[in-house]
């Protein structure tokens, strides 16, 4: 199959128009707040980039889920976190509005705060299940409200987040501590001790779910591409295992992947991210599930 640089995977064109896509990829490459590396403003492009390389048969769902249609839209390109959450909100919650499956690409994490309010909106109330080594409950962050580190503090503040079930936690401040969801948080040293603790997480999971899904939850040896790695995280099948469940078991109604860094030296966490997007899209579309 001949590949395009314009389409997600290579597909044909027919298949990622606006008009008949059921799928919708809206790129956000803004990085204004980041604290260690910077970069993640060109993550979207190279996880596009790097799904041309991608089989577009999934063998686990035993589908080829591009045929519902993949439209990338015109990527968001505004400066300040203000301008830039204001038209992210505004283009999510016009593609929900059209029926769309919407897929919100950054850029580093605080972009995840317009689609969630978009969802919240849309759905009235929602679960975020976040994938994260940060639990980004900082109320500021070197003065800034809308930083990076503040994405789940502004996220818990959006009528209709019922609640955030936070999985792969490996990294907090001492204030962070008395603000966090004990119930509802899944730190990776507990997680790397349980056999259940999938079981533990699908039962916090309640009503319509959300998911934002920050690269750096993944162990930094599989992802080191990210603003600020840290090892001892979740890997491949770790991850799968947990989105199949809740992909299956419940009504997922978006997701953002943030914070990839891409360094033209190691290409592969670029196509992990791309096959990650590819993977949730697959389960959410399986043949046979209910929606």
């Amino acid at each position: 199959m001949a590949k395009s640089t314009s389409t997600f995977g290579g597909i044909p064109k027919r298949y990622s128009s606006e008009a008949s896509s059921k799928i919708v990829l809206l790129p956000v490459p803004f990085d204004e707040t980041t604290s260690y590396q910077q970069g993640t403003d060109r993550g979207p492009a190279a996880l596009i980039e790097a799904s041309k390389y991608m089989e577009l048969y999934d063998i686990e769902t035993d589908s080829q889920v591009y045929l519902n249609g993949i439209y990338i839209a015109p990527a968001v390109k505004q400066k300040g976190s203000n301008k830039m959450l204001e038209a992210v909100y505004a283009q999510v919650k016009k593609f929900l509005n059209k029926g769309k499956f919407v897929a919100t690409l950054g850029g580093e994490h605080s972009i995840s705060y317009a689609p969630i309010r978009a969802h919240a909106e849309h759905y009235k109330k929602i679960t975020v299940l976040q994938f994260d080594a940060h639990a980004d409950l900082a109320d500021t962050y070197g003065g800034d409200p809308w930083s990076h580190a503040c994405a789940m503090a502004r996220a818990k503040e959006i009528k209709g987040v019922e609640k955030i079930v936070s999985v792969g936690i490996r990294s907090m401040s001492h204030k962070e501590k008395f603000v966090v969801d004990r119930p509802n948080t899944f730190f990776a040293h507990e997680i790397a001790d349980d056999p259940h603790w999938i079981n533990r997480v699908m039962k916090q999971l309640t009503g319509l779910v959300y998911i934002t899904f920050d690269l750096d939850v993944f162990d930094s040896s599989l992802v080191p591409s990210t603003g600020t790695p840290e090892p001892g995280g979740l890997f491949w099948y770790d991850a799968m295992r947990l989105l199949r469940r809740v992909m299956t078991e419940k009504k997922v109604v978006g997701l953002d992947i943030v914070e990839l860094l891409p360094h033209v030296t190691n290409l592969a966490p670029d196509f992990l991210a791309a096959k990650l997007l590819y993977k949730i899209l697959s389960y959410q579309f399986q043949p046979g599930k209910a929606r």
